[in-house]
């Protein structure tokens, strides 16, 4: 194609404007919306014939002479413009650009620890409430100092007082996991530490919150037996210096006044805090006498008998820390879980313990160290944070995890903790707090230290061991920020490099009349988006049938100059190239023809009707379907439109991310297999269907219009003839159903009372006169009624199946008394004057009879009922275990609950009901009852024959095939329906009524059978709750307040504690 000079293109471009109308309807100031740069593009197709299209309209159609958009005029990128190229992402690179915006790699130094300030731990998931304890431990100098006093059992990793460089450090004890960890708490220059080791150590579960109170509790009992193996006094006894202190249960007998003490040790005091506003009165009552009365009476050793008394603890000695634990959480009896008491609570930093001591004089006046902080309603969720003062400055930190903040003024600040807590606007007011006192709701537990006239100048030395292996982790951590510098500087050098590129490229990238290529809109984002990396371009998406660009694609394309088309590919990669060559004629050419028909769509119409009227004479007429005819217009519209376009194609995505292939096969699938013109009338042979009433003769000038539309469409001339191979089908077909109505008379006049189902025999009321019954398949009578009824349309039952009856072994599967009762909807049975019918009608593979005979030579004499072939213990033994065991061992399978109040059940409609559809008959919902009990007249004998072995399983899928029967339960309006397992327990179920009543657990009484349901551990399966089962549900009262229900919603797996963890069983 030869290339015309930049004049002659200027021409062209402004002629095309004047035929397109308006030529400043396309210039950047007034651009058109999308769909009207749409229709002026293909504006000339109205009075240009296919034939007649021309490069010039070629060009129109691609809309390469469109004026491009004006930065700051145009607002957004105009997609039905292609040499638009603003709002593609450029704006971000033609400023100044930050240096941080070339990449997401945060500061390594935001991970360096702030000077003067404490190493933070991670929460490993709901590890907070041992983070917590963590930094009040290490706070407390002589402990901490006593640790690391211990000495290491690590010998292979320690060689002297240096570690092997080869080998890495693993703590071996408790004691030298907290060593470890104190090390880095103190040296570390990470902003946190990783406690992952420890609580591995411990066995806990990094993902359930537990009890703080209970494992501060374990911990330092734990900590005390481990250390009291250390020959070192200072080591062996820290615990019991800094946390043990003793009191006396003392009685008092009121007869005689004897003392009995009896002595006791504490390392925490456990005060209640209901009713209490101050921390004094909660000591007070923690002290107060006890009077032992009534029931409760004493036995006086002295008296020798049951006397009044009076009991009370008395304090001995206090420890150098004091912890009290303000009992925040307890048991609520009426629910029977734990719950958060969230009342306040006053305490002052300085607490004298002297009036509460029973040896006066000393000194007893201790500082607030530390306060635990719970915050949230509940007992079962929530965070855990410290509040702890450092004991060399004095300074208060908030300890929360990773964050560590200093408090301003060297003053507790409990404000924040306590504002974020608020559960709702009905909560009691924060009272005032005086100077040095404070008040909360949230604390559970007070640290406070014995005061001394020093200060303390303790120096804590890591020793040379532990501070190498602290060496070495800020050894890694220093090469870690210096590779993640090393990586953001890499970022921030590739974005400058990119910065430059797109300010020299962005200039480069409008086509004038230079030669252009065409680029997706796609990539060009991505290229100018600094997010992701740039991708090889991929132009496939974009192609028609003819390897070209396809011409609805021109609206997520972009025509750029070569030159920057040059470096992209260059740069970057990929193909195949849209050069001036990838204008296709060929789509431009079929698209003004579909186009045209469109138009001319409205006059054809009329016109074929018009033609449709007059009658077709000789054979020049043609077969067109009714169906076609009537929908004609409709099809070749959609076909029309599927060829001008598929707006939603035009939006596919490009470079790597094109539509799935199966699903676009699919489609495609879906779309043959729908009928076009004309197909109505094909036959599977693709021959002329025989139907007449099917199709109609057209003239040919009518067909002649048709066909424009339709060019694929089968054509079938008047005088063609009809299927042959359909022809012969019909005529056997014929046969077929006068043989099928012949025979479906022939049985039904030999059996009328079977086929009417009258005059049917009875096993629990023997007919009189009749010595034999025989007995056939309920499924064989059902499926022959419906051929018989309908011959043409089912085909012939030729014989009669028994042997679904009968086990492997050949044995019947049914005792007399079942088959009287839940079984007698499995089998019918025969009169012998039908049996002999049957007989020469059908082919039968077993005889089941039964029979009836007189016993003995008394009058009255004795009835037995005897069937052959006999009844099969074994295997009819197996069935009713199988049946009994499916159902305890069932896995979603549906339940319903009935809510009951004053014994009478409620239709409550609070919540969607489980919708359970059932389209089974009458006779399938019938309830089954199995009977395993033999009937004493039922005569059935083993037999001497030796049997095969064969599995219960095996028989009862074999059994399944044929016999069905539902328990399903006829759920009536207001039942709750609901899914279960047999292995799940009583409380989960509790939980899912709650759910479905708005009742919670600890208020519900359930029963079923009038068997009460009390065991909330127990399974479903064990309890005997089976399919279909009905649970009547009485609800103690109802819940006013649905948040209490927080709560509950937290214990729906058993609460074990701390068991399997390392705190117990040391």
């Amino acid at each position: 194609m030869m290339w015309r000079s930049p004049f002659g293109r200027r021409q062209r471009q402004q002629q095309q404007q004047r035929r397109l109308g308006s030529g400043g309807a396309l210039r950047a100031k007034a651009m058109a919306p999308r769909l009207q740069l749409e229709k002026a593009a293909w504006r000339w197709a109205e009075t240009v014939r296919p034939e007649e299209v021309s490069q010039e309209h070629i060009e129109t159609a691609y809309r390469i002479w469109l004026e491009p958009c004006i930065r700051g005029v145009c607002r957004r990128n105009c997609k039905g413009n292609p040499n638009c190229l603003v709002g593609i992402g450029e704006h971000i690179w033609l400023g100044e650009i930050d240096e941080n915006s070339f990449h997401n790699i945060d500061d390594p130094n935001c991970e360096r620890r702030k000077k003067n300030s404490f190493v933070g731990l991670t929460n490993l998931g709901a590890t907070c409430y041992v983070n917590t304890f963590l930094q009040v431990w290490f706070l407390n100098l002589e402990l901490r100092q006593a640790l690391y006093l211990c000495p290491s059992t690590c010998n292979d990793y320690v060689m002297g007082d240096r570690i092997q460089e080869e080998k890495d450090y693993e703590p071996q004890t408790i004691c030298e996991h907290l060593q470890y960890l104190f090390a880095l708490l103190q040296n570390s220059n990470r902003r946190y530490i990783d406690p992952s080791g420890f609580v591995k150590a411990l066995g806990l579960d990094t993902g359930q919150q537990q009890d703080a109170q209970e494992f501060s509790k374990l911990f330092m009992s734990l900590l005390e037996d481990t250390l009291s193996k250390q020959k070192n006094p200072d080591v062996r006894n820290i615990v019991q210096q800094q946390f043990c202190g003793e009191y006396a249960y003392v009685t008092v007998c009121n007869q005689c006044g004897r003392e009995s003490k009896l002595l006791s040790k504490f390392y925490e005091l456990e005060l209640n805090i209901q009713g209490h506003k101050q921390l004094t009165d909660c000591i007070s009552e923690f002290l107060k006498e006890e009077k032992l009365e009534g029931d409760n009476r004493y036995f006086c050793e002295n008296c020798q008998s049951k006397q009044n008394a009076t009991r009370k603890i008395r304090l001995l000695s206090l420890p150098c820390t004091l912890n009290l634990q303000l009992m925040r959480f307890v048991f609520d009896r009426q629910t029977g879980h734990k719950k958060k008491l969230n009342t306040y609570i006053g305490f002052s930093e300085i607490l004298d313990m002297e009036p509460y001591v029973e040896h006066k004089g000393g000194s007893y006046v201790y500082e607030l160290s530390a306060v635990l902080i719970h915050r949230g309603v509940s007992a079962y969720s929530g965070h855990y944070i410290a509040h702890v003062k450092d004991p060399q400055s004095g300074e208060w930190y908030k300890f929360n995890d990773e964050d560590i903040e200093k408090m301003e003024g060297k003053k507790l600040q409990l404000g924040i903790e306590e504002d974020l807590a608020e559960p709702s606007k009905s909560q009691t007011r924060k009272p005032k707090c005086g100077k040095g006192t404070h008040c909360s709701r949230n604390a559970y537990m007070l640290v406070y230290r014995l005061q001394t006239q020093e200060k303390p100048n303790t120096i804590v030395q890591v020793p040379a061991f532990l501070q190498e292996l602290v060496d070495r982790d800020n050894s890694k951590f220093e090469e870690w920020c210096i590779e993640m510098a090393e990586m953001r500087k890499q970022s921030v050098d590739k974005g400058k490099a990119k910065h430059e590129e797109v300010k020299e490229l962005y200039q480069r990238l409008p086509a004038g009349a230079e030669p252009y290529e065409f680029v997706s809109l796609e990539w060009l984002q991505k290229w100018l988006d600094e997010s992701t990396p740039t991708k090889p371009i991929d132009n496939h998406a974009c192609l028609c049938s003819h390897d070209k660009l396809h011409p609805d694609k021109i609206s997520i394309m972009k025509r750029i100059s070569e030159y920057a088309a040059d470096i992209f590919y260059s740069r970057y990669g990929g193909g195949p190239r849209l050069t001036v060559k990838a204008l296709c004629k060929e789509c431009v050419v079929e698209r003004c023809r579909v186009l045209r028909l469109k138009n001319q769509l409205n006059e054809d119409y009329k016109t074929v009707n018009n033609l449709l009227k007059a009658t077709v004479k000789g054979s020049d007429g043609f077969w067109v379907g009714k169906s076609s005819l009537r929908s004609w217009r409709q099809l070749a519209l959609e076909q029309l439109d599927e060829q001008d376009g598929d707006v939603d194609q035009s939006n596919g995505k490009m470079n790597g991310n094109t539509l799935n292939k199966d699903e676009s096969k699919e489609e495609r699938k879906e779309e043959e297999e729908e009928l076009n013109f004309n197909e109505d009338i094909l036959c599977p042979h693709g021959e002329l269907c025989i139907s007449e009433n099917e199709r109609r003769l057209v003239s040919k000038e009518a067909w002649s219009k048709l066909q424009q539309y339709f060019p694929k469409a089968p054509e079938f001339p008047s005088y063609r003839e009809c299927c042959s191979q359909c022809k012969i089908l019909e005529r056997e077909g014929e046969e077929n159903e006068a043989l099928h109505k012949m025979i479906a008379n022939e049985q039904k006049t030999s059996l009328p009372n079977l086929f009417q189902d009258k005059n049917r025999p009875c096993l629990s009321n023997w007919p009189e006169g009749t010595e034999v019954l025989y007995i056939v398949s309920q499924f064989f009578v059902e499926e022959w009624r419906k051929f018989v009824r309908k011959p043409t349309r089912c085909s012939p039952v030729s014989s009669v199946g028994n042997s679904a009856l009968l086990c492997p072994h050949g044995g019947l599967m049914f005792t007399f008394a079942s088959m009287t009762k839940e079984d007698s909807k499995l089998i019918a049975l025969i009169w012998p004057s039908e049996w002999q019918m049957i007989q020469k009608l059908f082919v039968v593979d077993h005889v089941i009879k039964i029979t009836r005979t007189e016993v003995g030579d008394v009058s009255p004499s004795e009835t037995q009922y005897i069937s052959d072939p006999k009844l099969c213990p074994e295997c009819r033994e197996g069935l009713l275990c199988q049946q009994q065991r499916d159902l305890r061992e069932y896995t979603q399978a549906t339940i319903y609950v009935h809510k009951v109040v004053d014994n009478k059940k409620v239709m409550k409609d609070s919540v969607p009901e489980l919708n359970v559809s059932s389209s089974e008959t009458e006779e399938d919902k019938e309830e089954a009852k199995p009977d395993g009990e033999k009937d004493p007249d039922f005569n059935q004998s083993n037999g001497g024959t030796k049997r095969q072995k064969i599995t219960h399983q095996n028989y009862v899928a074999y059994q399944k095939q044929v016999i069905r029967r539902s328990m399903r339960h006829r759920k009536v309006r207001g039942e709750k329906a609901l899914l279960v397992s047999a292995n799940q327990t009583l409380k989960e179920l509790k939980i899912q009524i709650m759910h479905a009543f708005s009742v919670a657990p600890f208020d519900q009484n359930l029963s079923i059978d009038g068997k009460i349901l009390s065991d909330d551990c127990a399974t479903l399966g064990t309890l005997g709750v089976i399919p279909e089962s009905v649970i009547l549900l009485k609800a103690d009262e109802p819940i006013a307040d649905y948040a209490a229900m927080d709560d509950v919603m937290q214990v729906c797996m058993p609460e074990e504690g701390f068991k399997g963890t390392g705190l117990l069983g040391h």
